[in-house]
């Protein structure tokens, strides 16, 4: 499908800023002549720290096409150090070897959506700015508003529920069905509107559209399906001794890293607490750097209010063959 060509980034937008920039690079801890993998380039932050860190190969890879042509103009002027893969990093150990590698040593995943992305009212992501109700990444594909659309009250309510952890979201789907039998929604201050009508603002003075918009986004992108879907590449391609940061933003995206992490490297809870943890299935593929997460420091987070929810695991890679989906259940 045909997508429009990338716009520049407002130019009264904050500059996008990678979050806990310094802790995934000493994660990496990037070696000459090693391979890495920035597997959500962006603005290419954490690409660049690692270029500037050792000298060392970097591989960005991203799905959506601003993000593409940042990463080729950053190629250009890297001498060889840099290669820009289009397509999603659930699909890396396909990606890296198309490019003639088949192992690399560090990977790192910043999920969820971009600043820039937000920033951009022309990408639809952004229920304080208005414009077309869209979302999508990759700038092909059902939209936000095909899904509001279409879709029926009851599935609407469980993507809002469960996707944006919103307990009126049965409120909110019937708000949206009700609205859209008058005019079917095309914008996103149209959608944040209704959302705001249907949902009181908390005390915690949270938007009331946040959840609502959240839900979408991860639905219309399949944000959870690939973050599992990368993580599981990610278990194949790095090498033994390999090492992989992950940043979440939100509870939804840490469980599931969380959760991947604890199964793949044995630190499963003992059937009682009297026994030792339990190790259940084959050997694990990970080693936990630290079994817990870390977070911003409060100088970040004063400087750069949104990466205050951030959470950074981290572990390292052992010589042990990849799970195959049956010793994952």
């Amino acid at each position: 499908m045909m997508v429009d060509a990338p716009r520049p980034r407002d130019s009264e937008s904050p500059p996008h800023v990678s979050v806990l920039l310094t802790e995934v690079v000493a994660v990496l801890a990037p070696a000459a002549d090693e391979i890495m993998v920035d597997g959500t380039f962006g603005a290419g932050g954490y690409t660049r720290a690692i270029l500037a860190a050792a000298p060392c190969r970097v591989f960005g890879i991203d799905r959506d096409p601003s993000a593409v042509v940042t990463g080729n103009a950053l190629a250009g002027e890297s001498q060889g150090r840099f290669t820009m893969l289009e397509g999603r990093y659930g699909d890396m150990d396909r990606l890296l070897p198309q490019a003639g590698v088949a192992r690399v040593d560090g990977i790192a995943l910043d999920i969820g959506v971009s600043s820039m992305q937000i920033d951009q009212a022309e990408r639809g992501f952004s229920f304080a700015k208005d414009g077309p109700l869209d979302m999508r990444m990759e700038q092909n594909g059902p939209s936000a508003a095909d899904v509001v659309n279409s879709a029926s009250e009851a599935e609407l309510a469980d993507i809002i529920y469960h996707l944006g952890e919103e307990r009126f979201a049965r409120r909110v789907a019937r708000a949206i069905v009700e609205a859209r039998t008058d005019t079917p929604f095309s914008r996103t201050l149209q959608l944040a509107n209704v959302v705001r009508g249907a949902v009181r603002k908390s005390g915690d003075g949270i938007d009331p559209a946040t959840r609502t918009f959240q839900a979408l986004r991860i639905h219309v992108n399949d944000e959870l399906g690939e973050l599992e879907r990368g993580l599981e590449a990610a278990e194949r391609l790095l090498a033994p001794g390999g090492r992989l940061a992950v940043v979440t933003f939100h509870s939804l995206e840490d469980r599931v890293v969380k959760s991947f992490l604890k199964k793949r490297s044995g630190d499963m809870p003992a059937p009682s607490r009297h026994l030792p943890s339990a190790h259940v299935g084959p050997a694990p593929t990970f080693k936990l750097i630290s079994r817990k997460a870390i977070a911003p420091s409060e100088a970040e987070t004063r400087a750069n209010p949104r990466a205050r929810s951030a959470k950074l695991r981290a572990a390292l890679r052992t010589s042990a063959p990849a799970w195959t989906n049956g010793d994952a259940s």
